[in-house]
């Protein structure tokens, strides 16, 4: 597997992640033996830098990496997050604390379920509108100190947010959605600030949440308990319409040879050499379909083509439900 840089403060990871996420909640129900063939597979691979957060489940994702990676910790790069307050009595409530106790007390706990003494990349998930963003930063500085943590890294964070942070501690790392039809990073300045620091873009979502690999027609193909079916591109008549950006997809990737998936990864990788994609799957086709598109070279004129095709307000619909949406620090 090709690596990539991960900004100016960070090692080299694999130029292709991997998103856990939905091995343990959101996309339907998980199966763990499929789910640990498909984290065994992905270290066959190379791909060996691995996204999850103590929101996730909550904790089982943790968890799950935790027994996975028993006894070769050093085989994967690992990035956790913390900043999403679950409720366990209340499965679609959410809060947000960015304080530093909040990030002490969230750092031990993700290191007790993955099974580590150390987390390579740690994301604050969700900035804290209530918390300065230079106080939760430096208490996150205090972990880099103590050896608990290796590099620092934002999620869904501003511009502003952005340039605030780094000023306290070098930010490794923004995630944030980006893909064919989620291009929010180069509308709303947060891609410039990164690159103004010299801080890498994660890629979460990177396939449009499996919309851009072609294979969902419908709003029927989701699980009851697919969080999708109540996703605003997923419903009503946006979901026909985003229908139609697909399409265009599946032509392009027709004339490069490629399935459609592969051809919207391609598009992320090649968008910049500071950008890495953490497409996330719970099954081995999938993964190994993910990871055929580093094969895919696109160039210059063809992302100006593919650009052409899809503006950034190509996508119809919010990418989050509106109580989500008002947790992204734009």
């Amino acid at each position: 597997m090709i690596t990539r840089k991960l900004g100016t403060h960070g090692p080299e990871v694999s130029i292709l992640g991997l998103g856990c996420m939905g091995m343990s909640e959101f996309y339907g129900i998980g199966d763990e033996k499929e789910s640990v063939a498909t984290l065994e597979r992905a270290l066959e691979l190379g791909i060996t830098f691995w996204d999850t957060s103590d929101a996730y489940g909550p904790h089982t994702n943790e968890e799950l990496l935790g027994r996975t990676l028993a006894g070769r910790r050093d085989k994967v790069f690992l990035a956790t997050k913390f900043g999403i307050v679950r409720d366990p009595n209340d499965p679609m409530k959410r809060g947000i604390s960015g304080r530093p106790e909040y990030v002490r007390q969230s750092v031990e706990g993700s290191l007790r379920r993955l099974k580590t003494d150390y987390i390579d990349l740690y994301y604050q998930h969700r900035v804290d509108r209530a918390v300065p963003i230079e106080e939760t930063v430096g208490a996150m500085a205090d972990l880099v100190k103590e050896g608990k943590v290796r590099h620092l890294g934002l999620s869904e964070a501003s511009a502003e947010s952005i340039r605030k942070a780094a000023k306290v501690h070098p930010i490794t790392a923004l995630q944030s959605e980006y893909s064919l039809w989620t291009r929010d990073p180069e509308t709303t300045g947060t891609l410039a600030a990164c690159r103004e620091n010299g801080i890498a873009l994660v890629a979460y979502s990177p396939l449009g949440r499996g919309f851009l690999t072609g294979a969902i027609t419908r709003p029927e193909d989701f699980a009851e308990d697919d969080y999708r079916r109540v996703n605003p591109r997923f419903t009503g008549e946006n979901f026909a319409k985003n229908l139609a950006i697909v399409e265009k997809v599946k032509k392009f990737a027709a004339d490069k040879g490629c399935t459609p998936g592969q051809l919207a990864l391609a598009w992320v990788i090649a968008k910049g050499g500071d950008i890495v994609p953490i497409p996330g799957t719970k099954r081995v086709k999938y993964l190994e379909e993910n990871a055929g598109a580093v094969e895919v070279k696109l160039g210059p004129a063809e992302v100006a083509e593919i650009d052409a095709v899809f503006p950034p307000d190509s996508a119809v619909g919010d990418r989050y439900a509106s109580n989500m949406m008002g947790s992204i620090n734009a």
